[in-house]
């Protein structure tokens, strides 16, 4: 193994005259602000019947070819939705817009399907070509897809969807972007999303002031040391947001 130009470079085999290499980089070698460059949108993406269906939210939704239109998304194999779209092999994205509730990133974000049910009290219709559950709420368009082809990305699955159907729902508003979600509802990804860094590769460029304030992620539900009289570092690792059930560790710290 060697290192040039800080990258380190791994002989993998050698066959018929031919070196094959990898270049993998270094870890100081990576800025993880650089990553939240990249655009993404916020999606719900969402599989199974009128029986029993699920969905996540995705920033990992995109188009890979125009004819026919197809389209991919990125899906943890933790994801009670990976399994149903394994099954049915069809899936729903619905489009979120700017002003979606924070209540709707909080239950398909932040809460696992396999014992509750996220469908049940949302605006639902299901596909006329699939047959796939499609989320309403907040959103400005959808589409249906069929399933044509799954690659294992290791800790993810790319599922590869031909369009069968979608449409409009909303012309007036405009589709939230992941930035906007990180910048203006100051949200950050759920750990299973592939585009999650954990916070401690980020960079401290603030001082912390006496009394700190923090946010859920999910709801938005803010938790001030001052009004509390109690540091959040103490609270208890299993306490929860009083309003949407969101675990302590995705909280973020705000800007007082």
């Amino acid at each position: 193994m060697l290192s040039i130009n800080n990258a380190v470079i791994l002989i993998v085999c050698f066959q018929k005259s031919k070196l094959f290499v990898t270049f993998t980089p270094k870890c100081d070698m990576i800025n993880f602000e650089a990553l939240f460059r990249i655009s993404y949108g916020l999606y719900i993406v969402c599989s199974g019947d009128k029986n029993r269906g699920n969905g996540f939210i995705s920033n990992s939704v995109f188009q890979v070819t125009a004819e026919p239109p197809k389209f991919a998304v990125c899906c943890n194999k933790n994801n009670y939705t990976a399994e149903i779209i394994k099954k049915c092999a069809a899936f729903s994205v619905s489009v979120l817009h700017t002003e979606a509730s924070p209540g709707l990133f909080g239950r398909f974000g932040y809460r696992s399907g396999k014992d509750f049910n996220k469908l049940e009290g949302i605006n639902v219709s299901y596909g006329e070509a699939t047959g796939v559950p499609i989320v309403l709420n907040d959103s400005i368009a959808f589409l249906e897809c069929n399933v044509i082809q799954t690659v294992d990305l290791g800790t993810h699955l790319l599922f590869i969807g031909e369009l069968l159907h979608s449409g409009i729902m909303d012309e007036t508003k405009d589709p939230i972007t992941y930035m906007y979600y990180r910048q203006k509802r100051k949200g950050v990804a759920p750990k299973n999303a592939p585009t999650y860094v954990d916070k401690s590769k980020l960079e401290t460029k603030i001082q912390a002031p006496a009394f700190k304030k923090y946010e859920c992620t999910a709801c938005g539900y803010i938790y001030d040391e001052a009004i509390e009289s109690k540091k959040f570092i103490d609270l208890p690792p299993d306490w929860v947001c009083p309003s949407c059930g969101t675990a302590k560790e995705d909280f973020i710290e705000v800007a007082n």
